[in-house]
């Protein structure tokens, strides 16, 4: 007699079943907004603090005050304090993309051993120092590069990773264009 152990990632499948059956009966209960403000420190250091949302059709707090420092190497006469800005999208990205494998690979019964996503994004930085008007400031592309570990097949792995990107909110920010509006108040 075999005695399998359950499959545990460390995902509650039943409760993002659950939270996705009460959204089909109360869509409101959708409607997200997130935050973050970011305050100036020095050069081009700033500090970032994420502490609530609204979602769930009520103002929500994290359990904790998450503070984030962001700045730019010293290359560019910089203090080298905290990634720089485009280095957290990559972070976001791997992150969000890294966290659907794991639901998928536990909603599937996979067990995962192991994961590692290595991002890299290219950047003609002409563009962001104003040295040539027709260079884009943003990415030219990223590449992200998984490493699994996992009781699946090479197909089974491939299929998490497809469905991880297709529910990805972050892949789909980076993806397609979204709609930014900057004020002064």
């Amino acid at each position: 007699m075999t005695i399998t152990a359950p499959i545990d990632n460390g995902v509650n499948v039943e409760a993002l079943l659950g939270a996705r059956a009460a959204l089909a009966e109360t869509p409101e209960i959708a409607q997200f907004t997130w935050r973050s403000s970011v305050s100036w420190i020095n050069g081009t250091h700033s500090r970032s603090e994420v502490e609530s949302f609204y979602g769930f059709s009520d103002e929500q707090v994290h359990h904790q005050s998450f503070t984030i420092d962001a700045d730019h190497p010293l290359q560019f006469a910089a203090q080298d304090i905290g990634p720089t800005p485009v280095e957290y999208v990559l972070v976001g990205l791997g992150a969000c993309l890294t966290a659907g494998v794991a639901a998928v690979a536990q909603q599937r019964e996979i067990q995962l051993r192991s994961v590692r996503a290595t991002l890299s994004a290219d950047m003609d930085i002409h563009g962001i120092l104003g040295a040539d008007p027709d260079v884009r400031n943003g990415f030219s592309g990223v590449k992200v590069d998984y490493e699994i570990d996992a009781d699946a097949s090479a197909e089974d792995i491939e299929a998490l990773v497809a469905q991880s990107q297709k529910r990805s909110a972050v892949f789909d920010i980076v993806a397609n264009p979204t709609d930014v509006t900057v004020t002064v108040v």
